[in-house]
């Protein structure tokens, strides 16, 4: 059952968590569009380049980061839920056409609500096993996304 709680219920769950005065539907295009995807998905001086999006239950996804150092990390998965406005859940344990991956990390729930007027947006990444969410948390998970949210929310201020 999914956690509606902002705090992790378990020791392989890293919640972030922000109240943001931008509506649910702005927040939501800025995970879907592509080209807003490509301006706030990673913390610069990283640069993300969607080069697939099948926003559907089963259809997949292909994001591409660059480091300022020449680094490139490639992530694939497949949505496994997708409620417009709502909820984005995806993986990385499955690549296209439920391909299973080499090394699954993680699933990853967003979701976007209404609450006093703006919209509780929550970011939980699930792990498969403890030491993936410890490595997640050593990689900067918190410090990373919240940056990451951070451009998420002055991008969608201006749409």
């Amino acid at each position: 059952m999914f956690n509606e709680s902002p705090t992790p219920i378990a020791d392989r769950e890293l919640v972030l968590t922000r109240l943001i005065d931008v509506p649910r539907a702005t927040l939501y295009r800025c995970w879907t569009e592509p080209k807003l995807m490509d301006q706030w998905f990673c913390p610069k001086p990283w640069r993300a380049e969607v080069k697939k999006i099948d926003l559907r239950g089963g259809g997949a996804n292909e994001i591409h980061m660059f480091g300022p150092d020449g680094e490139k990390m490639e992530n694939c998965g497949v949505y496994l839920e997708v409620v417009p406005n709502e909820k984005i859940v995806f993986t990385d344990a499955f690549v296209k056409a439920w391909e299973p991956s080499g090394k699954p990390f993680f699933v990853c729930t967003v979701t976007f609500a209404d609450e006093a007027g703006q919209t509780r947006y929550v970011a939980r990444a699930q792990h498969w096993t403890l030491e993936d969410c410890q490595t997640h948390e050593k990689m900067g998970f918190y410090d990373g996304w919240g940056v990451a949210t951070d451009q998420l929310t002055a991008l969608a201020k201006t749409l």
